[in-house]
């Protein structure tokens, strides 16, 4: 990283002047002053459109932050990425989702070996099976179509299938229902279960290494209940996603049901892989292919586009400039698009299990702050819920803007109302309402003098809130892979600018570790702790 440290050096010492220079400019009227705002802050890569024009910068804060991506080497650590090199130094491995949609040319090397192939091989294996349950050839153990599947997998095995799956249920009308069980809570599992019919259901179990704890119990109900029903011949009911085919084996799945990946894709960067089947299951290899080809695209883009004009880049050092010189400890992401209402779930893991680290790459703590939370819902529900606080809390918070400009529902008016909040609610973020035009609306409204004043602070809008908008014409299979890859990216820049490693994530092993031992003593496998504890009160008798 050429000596590049977060938190000092000259570039960041000139972020900050930029920021206290900024700090009583108002957006409004940045944007008076320059009618070509808009057109400058914004780019447009395949199906996406982003909008950035509503930030707290001018052209001498971008191009520092811009300059600040340079000397931290995100172009030096986005080719070692794509190289294959092992970036991910704590586990020494390669991190090369994006082999995953490579093109078939490509030829991208681990440890020598090029791995393009043996991505096309998975894929070919995995489209055979979709092909054959979709077709009604595979069938369950009496013989039923599989008209449901089951999709067992926990963190990036649950969160990045399930969002996608709802995101692109009009191209699944001609699919099994897809349904995702992730909580080991029984309650998920078996109120999933109980609306099943076993003899067409297909059980897809998603582990790493077949041995995630929460996902192998969920496991092992699935096929207690298909071995209720079907018998103890189940295999044609299971399917297995590992990078550990022989231990699949172990647990009675097929060899020619078990699909694979690779331990250089981390899990929450795993839906381009087999992790993927139930989405292909659902709307079917094609449109999957297209998926990935959107990704691919947003690939290309960031491997080869100036910094400056790199939109990954550019969302990554707008979220640092609010992080680190604006203090925002927080990131709303708001879908204008009831399909794609996980995507703020899915973030949440991709960019805080990435970016929530307190030291860097060489052990020593961080000298500023890392990733923020992230958090958000659907439009309009959001703004009859927590834009109160977007509007007129005292926290600063940033959000991301996204809708489709076409309805996949027919309702062209209703769609309509759903972008004209969208829009309306950026305009109001960033221009909130002006004391001398608030002041004639509650005087023509009949107020007294007095009235005005009194009413005045609660009724002031301030604005200057930041945003950026993303619109994409629809929400097909390959505009989503442009969305999810762009924010792979942006959170892949913003640690490289802090000097982290973003694809560890120790942090969630210590309360699984926890977890074995109290389990051992609330079965009575092991001696419980005194009762002067949380848990010695739950043993109470």
């Amino acid at each position: 990283m050429s000596g590049f440290t977060a938190g000092e050096g000259v570039i960041w010492q000139q972020l900050v002047e930029a920021q206290r220079r900024l700090a009583p400019v108002h957006m409004r009227d940045q944007f008076s002053q320059d009618e070509k705002r808009f057109s400058r802050y914004s780019l447009q890569v395949d199906q996406l459109f982003l909008d950035y024009s509503r930030n707290r910068l001018d052209d001498t804060a971008l191009a520092l932050l811009i300059e600040l991506a340079s000397q931290a080497g995100i172009a030096e650590r986005r080719d070692a990425m794509f190289a294959g090199d092992a970036i991910n130094a704590t586990e020494g491995r390669a991190v090369l989702h994006t082999a995953l949609r490579a093109t078939a040319d490509q030829r991208i090397e681990v440890a020598g070996r090029n791995v393009v192939p043996d991505v096309y091989h998975e894929l070919e294996r995995m489209a055979a099976f979709v092909e054959a349950v979709r077709s009604g050839k595979h069938r369950g153990a009496t013989g039923a179509a599989i008209k449901h599947v089951v999709n067992i997998g926990i963190g990036g095995s649950d969160l990045g299938p399930a969002m996608v799956a709802d995101a692109l249920k009009p191209y699944a009308s001609d699919g099994p229902a897809v349904h995702f069980v992730s909580n080991v809570d029984p309650a998920q599992i078996h109120d999933t279960l109980a609306q099943l019919d076993p003899q067409a259901t297909l059980i897809v179990v998603v582990s790493k290494t077949f041995t995630t704890q929460e996902t192998m119990a969920n496991a092992a109900v699935a096929q207690r209940w298909l071995e209720q029903s079907v018998g103890e011949n189940i295999q044609s009911h299971l399917v297995a996603v590992t990078t550990k085919a022989e231990v699949a084996r172990e647990h009675g799945f097929a060899d020619e049901s078990t699909f694979l990946f690779w331990d250089w894709v981390g899990g929450r960067y795993s839906l381009w892989s087999s992790v993927g089947v139930s989405i292909a299951l659902a709307i079917g290899m094609p449109r999957f292919r297209e998926l990935l080809a959107g990704a691919q695209a947003m690939d290309e883009h960031f491997r080869t586009a100036p910094l400056e004009q790199n939109m990954p880049v550019v969302l990554a050092m707008l979220g640092v400039w609010y992080r680190n010189f604006w203090g925002a400890a927080t990131h709303a992401v708001l879908p204008y698009s009831q399909r794609l209402h996980r995507l703020p779930a899915y973030l949440q893991q991709l960019d805080m299990e990435s970016n929530g680290k307190h030291v860097r790459l060489d052990g020593q703590p961080v000298a500023c702050a890392t990733g923020p939370v992230i958090w958000g819902e659907p439009g309009t529900n959001g703004q009859h819920a927590f834009y109160q606080l977007l509007h007129q809390g005292s926290d600063l918070v940033p959000c991301d803007i996204l809708f489709a400009r076409e309805s996949d529902t027919g309702d062209a008016q209703g769609h309509r109302m759903l972008i004209a909040n969208a829009i309306a609610q950026g305009e109001a973020l960033m221009r909130g309402k002006e004391s001398a035009q608030l002041r004639v609306e509650l005087r023509d409204a009949g107020m007294t003098d007095a009235q005005v004043e009194q009413l005045f602070p609660h009724r002031s809008f301030p604005g200057n809130k930041p945003s950026n908008t993303l619109v994409f014409d629809s929400l097909s299979p390959r505009a989503l892979g442009n969305i999810i890859a762009l924010y792979e990216h942006k959170v892949f820049c913003q640690g490289v600018i802090w000097g982290i490693n973003s694809f560890d994530q120790w942090g969630v092993e210590l309360g699984k570790q926890l977890a074995k031992g109290v389990l051992a003593s609330l079965t009575g496998s092991a001696q419980p702790p005194s009762q002067d504890s949380l848990l010695g009160w739950v043993l109470r008798d």
